[in-house]
Formats: structure tokens, C-alpha cells, sequence
């Protein structure tokens, strides 16, 4: 439902918003008082449950447990066709409540450039900028290949700006920034980790680009998979380094990362869409956490057949990742699944086993059950 108030409403139209019922977030969910003026929110979850080898208390024993993986509120606005704007939260790692992961607002200089500015997603790799709702078979990959969480402030977000673009009828896309960084503690801060230190203060400087030579891909936050509905050939590359962004209370050093990332999503082959995509990683925090410092890998394919069956249609896929860093202690992940896409990423089902091994270790499996809701 749409709204013609008068700016002096304001107030009283978005405390409506936020009291909208559930099933009206998502498709009616904005208030508009205006041209180019408007107000928006919504919500999401993601919810599991999963049984883990060895995972329960006596070390012996599997565990079963549910958990809100994820709980999310959406804020978005319009002051006019030059100014947007946007507040997401997501509920604390370290406690209740909940914590701003996007603040930011957005200057379009052009119709194709604009300038992003406070609290968000900096320029990362795909599986960062997909995040836990829009990749493969839902949720994070676990932080084992993609890591930009260990210097990339709140889940991979980071306070600064960035100048984000398209160009070639949208076909390339890029964003350059600069930002805090050395937010390697920054998830859990109240979780007995320690605090960061800043060094010498140095900015993290942050770019990515991308070209598209399939289908184009306009916009900044992207996703990890378009369930069948476009044709994609892309890669990007990204990249991000901080003078003094490594510090420990003995040592500091340069942080500095990059990656290069491939997808491909074809239709119509045979009865579906097959997916394929994979991504290398290179990190270095210049000898002081060896453990964050190396070489990782990551590749996945899923398959989305055209014809629903009952409410959704079924998205069988499989995926690995490897982390290997300068301590020689490997970690590896396998994941097979399926997801029942019953409305795009506003609502999914999926299942998958896991299998998880470190050197010097013996391998882990679990089975998970996944739901995602977004209105």
C-alpha cells in the first residue's frame, strides 16, 4: 500500500512503517511523500538446526541444537533522486539486542556514479558482498576462504567512503574507498576478545572491479547466485591494504588482501540453470597473526530445476572451501545440499551435510536444516 502524506507526517508515517504487519513489509512496506521522497522497511531471518559430530558437551556426543542464525531489520529512504539512504540491523553476536551493520547515505553524482558514505559493506569479494541471504544454498561459507570479517569491521562491514560505479551499459562495475579497518575484534567486542589498537591510524583503502559478459549486473551489493534468472559470466577482482593494519600487543604489521572471483549461471540447460563459480584469496598481516595469513580457495556449483513442485522449485548443490594458512594448519569444508526455493531470497527451505577437517585433527561432519524469510 502507498501513502500521499505531507512532509509534516513524516514522524507519524514511520512509526506506521514499523508497525506494519509482516506480510505487508516486503511488497507494500513504503510510505511515499512525494517525488522521489519515500520511506521503506522490512525484515529477515535465517533459522537452523543442526546435529554436529562430537559437538556436544562430553566431546563424544553429537548435538542438536536450533538456533536464530540471523535477524535482521530494513530501513531504507529517498530524500530525493540525488539522496538515499539506508539503516540494517542485525541481532548482536556478544549479547541482546540489536547493532547497526548499514548506516550510510548515498550521492548520486550521476545516474551511474555515486558516492557511499558511513557504515557498510567496503569493497570485497562476492561471497562478502552476497552475504548470509543471497549465496548458494543460504548462510555465510563458514569465513574459511572469504575472511574480510577479520579486517572489515561488524560481519565484513566498515565505516569510511567509497566512490561506486557502472559503466558500459552496467557490464562494469566498480567501487574504491577508504575506510577505519583493523577491526579484527570487532564482532564480539563485549565476548572477552581483545580490543583492537589502532597503530598509527592509517586508513584501509578498499577497491573492487568487475565485468560482466553475459548478462549485466548493476549496483553495489551483489549476489551469489540469480536462481535461473539471468545468464552470468563475470569476474572480479578486489583488493584492500592498511599501513599498521595488523596489531597484536606485541607486533604490528601491514595488513593486506586480494581476490579474484568467477561466476557462471547458464539457462536452459536441460530441465534448469546450472551454476558454477569459485574464488582464490591471498592474505598477509605481514607476520603477525600467522594464522590469518595465506592462501584460500573456494568453488561451488548448484543446479535449479524450471519446474516447481509444490510451493517452490528444488536447487540441489555442493560446495568447498579451503583455508590455508602460514601455521601449515589447513582447514578444509565440503557441503552437499538442497534448497527449496519457494520465493527467490524472500523465502528458502534447504538441507545439506557438511564435512569439516583441520590438520592434526580428526573430520567433523554435521547435517543442517536451514530456513530464510525476508518481507
Amino acid at each position: 500500500m502507498t501513502f500521499k502524506l505531507k512532509k509534516s507526517l513524516l514522524a507519524t508515517a514511520v512509526a506506521v512503517a514499523v508497525m506494519m504487519p509482516a506480510i505487508n513489509a516486503n511488497a507494500g512496506g513504503t510510505i511515499t511523500f512525494g517525488d522521489d521522497k519515500y520511506v521503506s522497511v522490512g525484515f529477515g531471518m535465517r533459522g537452523s538446526f543442526t546435529s554436529a559430530e562430537d559437538g556436544a558437551a562430553n566431546g563424544s556426543s553429537r548435538s542438536n541444537d536450533f538456533s536464530l542464525d540471523s535477524a535482521r531489520i530494513y530501513l531504507s529512504g529517498s530524500l530525493n533522486k540525488y539522496i538515499k539512504g539506508m539503516l540494517n540491523t542485525e541481532k548482536s553476536i556478544a549479547g541482546e539486542g540489536f547493532q547497526a551493520i548499514d548506516a550510510n547515505v548515498q550521492i548520486a553524482i550521476t545516474p551511474d556514479i555515486a558516492i557511499w558514505a558511513g557504515r557498510f559493506l567496503s569493497p570485497s569479494d562476492r561471497a562478502n558482498l552476497a552475504g548470509p541471504y543471497y549465496s548458494l544454498g543460504g548462510g555465510y561459507w563458514s569465513g574459511i576462504a572469504s575472511r574480510y570479517g577479520f579486517n572489515g569491521g561488524y560481519i565484513g562491514r566498515d565505516d569510511g567512503v567509497a566512490i561506486v560505479g557502472n559503466a558500459l551499459d552496467g557490464k562494469l562495475g566498480y567501487s574504491f574507498g577508504a575506510f577505519e579497518g583493523n577491526r579484527a575484534f570487532q564482532i564480539a567486542p563485549n565476548a572477552g576478545l581483545v580490543a583492537p589498537v589502532r597503530g598509527s591510524d592509517g586508513l584501509m583503502y578498499a577497491g573492487r572491479l568487475q565485468y560482466d559478459f553475459w548478462d549485466a549486473e548493476p549496483g553495489y551489493y551483489g549476489t551469489g547466485n540469480y536462481l535461473g534468472t539471468k545468464d552470468i559470466l563475470a569476474i572480479g577482482i578486489a583488493g584492500r591494504t592498511q599501513n599498521n593494519g595488523a596489531v597484536s600487543a606485541t607486533a604490528q604489521g601491514k595488513y593486506s588482501s586480494y581476490s579474484v572471483d568467477f561466476l557462471m549461471e547458464k539457462k536452459d540447460i536441460g530441465p534448469g540453470a546450472v551454476s558454477l563459480e569459485a574464488a582464490y584469496y591471498d592474505y598477509d598481516t605481514d607476520g603477525v597473526f600467522l594464522s590469518e595469513e595465506g592462501k584460500a580457495y573456494s568453488a561451488a556449483s548448484g543446479y535449479i530445476f524450471n519446474d516447481s513442485v509444490g510451493w517452490g522449485k528444488f536447487q540441489p548443490f555442493v560446495r568447498y572451501q579451503k583455508f590455508n594458512p602460514r601455521t601449515d594448519i589447513d582447514t578444509r569444508k565440503y557441503d552437499l545440499g538442497v534448497a527449496y526455493i519457494i520465493d527467490g531470497y524472500s523465502a528458502q527451505v534447504s538441507g545439506f551435510f557438511s564435512d569439516t577437517k583441520v590438520t592434526g585433527a580428526s573430520s567433523n561432519n554435521a547435517v543442517t536444516v536451514a530456513m530464510q524469510f525476508q518481507f
